[in-house]
C-alpha cells in the first residue's frame, strides 16, 4: 500500500463534536484524534441508513421541515466530523480545490490508528430543491468522495460506504437552506 504524505494542511471543517456552528481548522492529527476510538461495530448498514431517508422522505411528504431520522440518535453517538467539500453547483463533481481535503482525510485513514475501521461517507445537502432531488444529490455526492478516496487515494473501498441523506438531517433546522447544512460527513463504524 501506497504510503501517502501530505504536509499539515489545514481544511475548514465543522466541529461536530462539540455541536458548533463555527469552522475550526483542523490538521490531519486532529481528525485521526475525532474518529479515533470506536471500539466496537454499530449495527446499522449503509442500506438501512438509506432506506430511513427515503422512508421519512414518503412517510412526511412535502414537509418544510423533514422529521428527525429514526437511526439519528444512534448515529450522533458514533465517533464523527463533519468536513467541507464543495462540489460545482447543482452536481457532484468535486471542486479542484477540495481534493486538498479529501487527500488530507485519505491520509488520516492510512494511518494505523484508523485502518482497518469501517466509515460511513454521508452526504447532505440544504433545504433548497425538492427532498427526492437532494437526496439524489446527496447520494452522488457522498459516492463522488467515495470514489476519489478509493481511485485517486488508493484507500480500500471494502471500508467505505456511501450514503446520501439530503435534507432529512439538517444541522441547522432553523435555517434549512444555510450553508452549514451542506456538508459531508464521515463516521467511524468501528472494526469489521
Amino acid at each position: 500500500m501506497n504510503k501517502l504524505f501530505l504536509s499539515s494542511v489545514a481544511i475548514a471543517v465543522i466541529a461536530s463534536a462539540t455541536g458548533a456552528f463555527s469552522q475550526t481548522k483542523l490538521s490531519r492529527n486532529e481528525i485521526i484524534n475525532s474518529l479515533q476510538g470506536a471500539q466496537q461495530e454499530v449495527n446499522i448498514s449503509a442500506d438501512e441508513l438509506q432506506k430511513a431517508a427515503i422512508e421519512n422522505i414518503e412517510k412526511y411528504p412535502g414537509a418544510n421541515s423533514p422529521q428527525q431520522l429514526p437511526l439519528a440518535a444512534k448515529l450522533a453517538s458514533l465517533r464523527q466530523f463533519n468536513l467541507e467539500i464543495t462540489f460545482h453547483f447543482d452536481s457532484a463533481t468535486i471542486a479542484p480545490a477540495s481534493y486538498e481535503t479529501v487527500g488530507l482525510i485519505a491520509d488520516a485513514l492510512h494511518t494505523p490508528y484508523l485502518q482497518g475501521q469501517t466509515f460511513f461517507i454521508v452526504g447532505h445537502t440544504d433545504a433548497k430543491g425538492t427532498r427526492e432531488y437532494n437526496l439524489e444529490l446527496s447520494i452522488k455526492r457522498a459516492q463522488a468522495v467515495r470514489e476519489a478516496l478509493v481511485t485517486t487515494f488508493q484507500v480500500p473501498g471494502e471500508y467505505l460506504f456511501a450514503v446520501g441523506l439530503g435534507e432529512e438531517q439538517l444541522r441547522d433546522p432553523s435555517n434549512p437552506d444555510a450553508a452549514v447544512n451542506r456538508r459531508v460527513q464521515l463516521i467511524n463504524l468501528g472494526y469489521k
